[in-house]
């Protein structure tokens, strides 16, 4: 007992709020894909959280779930813009809240990065039609006005309020990997000439509005965290984005906006990143992509410590109980943020907390065994398996980690139609 109390990922952590999660293990956002044409939350959901919980984690934040039923961003996302789902949203988060775990819910908008199969009239912070490959899978989106801006500022505070009152113990903004509040923060993306487009400041108004009307929705003593990039990668010279154009938000913006995040109380940065050409977490390589790459975001990471006050959560790339360990006692991190291993192996902070395991979760090599298969549809047979795998714990199954890519696309199509293997992420920007 001496030894699981001594481990740095088993020791609570009191956030700026004065609200204590029980240990480091932060399972990270995943979309669950469950929710039907309805967007409402499913027994699945309730299911699926209610494993998660028994498995240990300190904090569970779901996956995206919409402030619009009408700007959707990947095929099953729930959406909440009011009341109609509330028992099943108090189901949920019960669920999700058991075995004193924290459930936030994760709150977002999808801007532009909305398939045409699931919104043919998507909104963004500019307009201007897509280029690339994947140009044909996302209809060109018409430039928010000031008036829709404060609409949707709006509606964060309204889903998060939401969130509250159904029993979620926290919300998290989402404002990084392409979504509508990353879209205001990139100059790839926002071109305007208004408030909210030009400078760093400009830029970064809209999500600083966000987490002030939420701060005021669900008041200061409820966590309220927000995932942001650590920088979109400089996209290489083409023609739409010629040399000397803007390279995107960059590690020197996202550590000012950090700051800025910091004084305003938030009580948890979620550090994520990976360009909108190539997403990190799209990958059909497995335990082999992990050894290569490691801890995601670890150089970042290091250059916020002693900077600012709030935890930092790093997700990506943790798969044993040693480099968790190493992780937080350098410094860098506060929460351990962890998400397709625990699609794998449900209750793996127990087995490293209360039974000492020290081994290493491997992913596995996810494939069709068609290589034109997996190279078309890439990101998209990965994003499909796992979703495969919620399915499973969701209806009292267990994961099943043998099961083949083929079957994951054919999952997909079975419950979202075609459209479900439209890419849930753009290339290409004009």
């Amino acid at each position: 007992m001496s030894a699981t109390s001594a481990l740095n990922v088993a020791k609570p952590l009191t956030l700026p709020c004065g609200v204590t999660v029980k240990n480091r293990f932060y399972k990270s956002a995943m979309n669950e894909a469950l929710a039907g044409r309805d967007c409402a939350p499913a027994e699945e959901h309730v299911q699926l959280y209610h494993r998660w919980a028994m498995g240990g984690a300190g904090v569970l934040v779901t996956g995206n779930v919409m402030v619009d039923r009408t700007q959707l961003g990947e095929p099953g996302n729930v959406a909440v813009e009011d009341e109609r789902d509330l028992n099943m949203l108090r189901r949920w988060a019960k669920a999700g809240t058991g075995d004193g775990t924290h459930c936030w819910m994760q709150i977002n908008h999808p801007g532009r990065q909305s398939p045409a199969t699931i919104n043919p009239h998507p909104y963004a912070p500019s307009a201007g039609e897509l280029d690339g490959d994947y140009a044909r899978f996302f209809a060109p989106p018409r430039e928010l006005t000031v008036t829709q801006i404060r609409d949707i500022v709006r509606r964060f505070a309204t889903t998060a309020g939401i969130a509250k009152k159904a029993g979620f113990t926290g919300v998290e903004i989402h404002a990084a990997h392409g979504y509508l509040i990353n879209q205001f923060l990139s100059p790839l993306d926002n071109r305007r000439t208004d408030e909210y487009g030009g400078s760093l400041e400009n830029r970064a108004r809209f999500l600083f509005e966000v987490v002030a009307a939420v701060r005021e929705a669900v008041g200061p003593k409820f966590p309220v965290a927000v995932k942001i990039n650590s920088s979109d990668a400089p996209i290489a010279a083409t023609a739409s984005a010629p040399e000397g154009a803007p390279a995107g938000f960059d590690e020197e913006e996202s550590i000012w906006v950090i700051r800025r995040l910091d004084e305003m109380g938030v009580d948890l940065i979620d550090i994520s990143g990976g360009t909108l050409e190539k997403p990190v977490i799209q990958t059909t390589t497995g335990a082999r992509e992990d050894e290569r790459r490691g801890v995601y975001f670890t150089e970042f990471a290091k250059r916020l410590k002693g900077v600012v006050r709030a935890p930092i959560a790093l997700t990506g790339g943790f798969r044993s109980a040693d480099d968790m360990e190493t992780a937080l006692n350098s410094g860098i991190t506060q929460m351990i943020g962890i998400a397709r291993p625990l699609v794998i192996m449900p209750g793996l902070p127990n087995r490293i907390i209360r039974n000492a395991w020290r081994g290493t979760v491997r992913l596995p090599w996810i494939t069709t065994g068609i290589k034109a298969l997996d190279k078309a549809f890439g990101g998209v047979l990965v994003i499909s398996w796992f979703e495969l795998q919620m399915n499973r714990i969701g209806q009292g199954r267990r994961p099943n980690p043998s099961i083949g890519g083929l079957r994951a696309l054919l999952f997909a199509i079975r419950q979202h139609g075609f459209g479900a293997l439209a890419p849930r992420r753009r290339k290409g920007h004009r």
